[in-house]
């Protein structure tokens, strides 16, 4: 009698290894999750608190008040962080002189502050964190008054120091960025400076984590939750051409775009931050309203707010005083410290897993048109940037359906035909996986979900 030999045995292990799935995830990423620290973030929001006013016009000669001396802490507290690392972080400022704007009328040099954790592989491929420095009150030219910003955005800011705390403690193949970003109240400065700077520097930026106001729990509508957090994506990229448009039109991607589907990368990551959710709000931003991860969709880089889910409005904007019984302010006493260690947590995690993945795969197209099967096709990376790639999965959901609900891994091909699965009836994406498991955010086919090239 035949003895029956099992086909994988008769693969050679680099053929066995096409077949092998790397494992489900990084474990790292669940101590990453419960890492940072409330009594750290409270200790930060209060430094940048007590600087009185963080104003863009706001004094920047005194050592103790203004936002040249908020600056001037935050470079040195980057400074702190790298030297407990051994000298990882690149820290510098970013800054231009801006002048003629509605807003900054005469000329005021916007100072930002950022630090690199160089990737040991890919170090041009750049994951972002920014908070901003600056504050202010009701009206938006006053430059003097108290001006706490405890929430808005000391919070999201003392996040970004917090994660940098956390993760240089960490060896990624991609490159970090934590941002400390000016000028966002006058008009997006700070992001408008550093996204031309990338540009013209040539970054491959896979990601930003714009975090602005991520520390308010209970909201003026009522409701105390500090267990979700809001993530605001673009649905179509601001920089698409005419053409491109047109293309989308035919097959799809309008709720696909890179920022939506970084959107829907956060979403997973959730999962290593015990007792936090994602809301996932296909709008670019808060109704009317801006961010500092706009100047960077406008440059054509994938970018995401992440913030509280219930705002205060009398806690936004505003004169400290009270009127009526109604306090008004953006002061400490609103903000909920355990809360903004969450959504340190959320965007932690979700920098390690892209920053330990590979870069997400390029030039993926898709055909299928009048068949019972569906072929996805891609560029691998090659050289450093390939070194840590152990294959590709491919993903697919029903066209109404948030979030991406089924995949298979499909080893380090180029390509993957999903048999008897019709292309009209669903939307498709690949993603890179990492030795450890991790993985990239999913790439929709063509220019509409395109993360860039290599």
């Amino acid at each position: 009698m035949r003895r029956l030999i099992p086909v994988l045995l008769l693969l050679s292990p680099a053929a066995m290894a096409q077949h092998v799935p790397p494992p489900a995830y990084n474990p790292q990423l669940h101590a990453i999750g419960t890492a940072p620290s409330a009594e750290r973030i409270e200790a930060d929001i209060r430094k940048l608190v007590s600087f009185g006013t963080r104003h863009t016009l706001s004094e920047t000669e005194s050592d103790s008040r203004g936002i040249g001396a908020a600056r001037r802490w935050i470079f040195e507290e980057f400074q702190r962080i790298s030297r407990d690392c051994g000298g990882c972080l690149e820290v510098r400022y970013s800054s231009d002189t801006v002048s003629g704007e509605t807003r900054i009328p005469d000329p005021v040099e916007v100072v930002s502050v950022i630090a690199i954790q160089r990737g040991t592989a890919d170090p041009n491929r750049y994951v972002i964190m920014s908070g901003d420095i600056d504050s202010r009150v009701s009206d938006v030219m006053d430059a003097v008054s108290d001006s706490p910003g405890a929430n808005d955005n000391a919070s999201g800011l003392a996040g970004t120091l917090e994660a940098a705390r956390m993760l240089t403690k960490y060896k990624f193949p991609g490159s970090i960025v934590y941002a400390a970003l000016a000028g966002e109240e006058q008009g997006l400065f700070g992001g408008k400076i550093l996204a031309a700077e990338a540009k013209e520097q040539g970054w491959r930026i896979e990601a930003v984590l714009n975090n602005d106001m991520i520390g308010n729990s209970c909201g003026i509508d009522g409701i105390c939750d500090n267990t979700t957090a809001r993530v605001f994506s673009e649905g179509t990229r601001a920089v698409e051409t005419a053409e491109e448009a047109n293309a989308r039109r035919f097959t799809g991607g309008e709720v696909d775009s890179p920022s939506r589907n970084l959107a829907r990368y956060i979403d997973s990551m959730a999962r290593f931050v015990p007792n936090l959710d994602t809301m996932m709000v296909y709008r670019l931003d808060r109704f009317g309203r801006g961010g500092h991860h706009r100047p960077f969709n406008d440059a054509g880089f994938p970018a995401v707010r992440i913030m509280e889910t219930h705002e205060h409005y009398d806690r936004q904007h505003q004169d400290l005083r009270t009127e009526g019984g109604r306090i008004y302010g953006d002061t400490i006493d609103g903000v909920d410290f355990g809360y903004a260690a969450k959504l340190t947590a959320l965007n932690a995690v979700s920098l390690a897993g892209m920053a330990w993945a590979p870069p997400p795969p390029a030039e993926v197209k898709i055909e299928g048109a009048v068949s019972a099967d569906t072929t996805l096709s891609w560029q691998r990376p090659s050289g450093r940037q390939a070194s840590n790639l152990a294959g590709y999965k491919v993903y697919w959901r029903p066209t109404t359906e948030p979030q991406w609900t089924r995949s298979v891994y499909v080893g380090n091909v180029d390509s993957h035909t999903l048999e008897n699965i019709v292309i009209d009836n669903h939307y498709f994406g690949v993603a890179a996986v990492a030795k450890d498991g991790t993985e990239s955010p999913v790439v929709f086919p063509g220019a509409a979900g395109s993360f860039g090239g290599y």
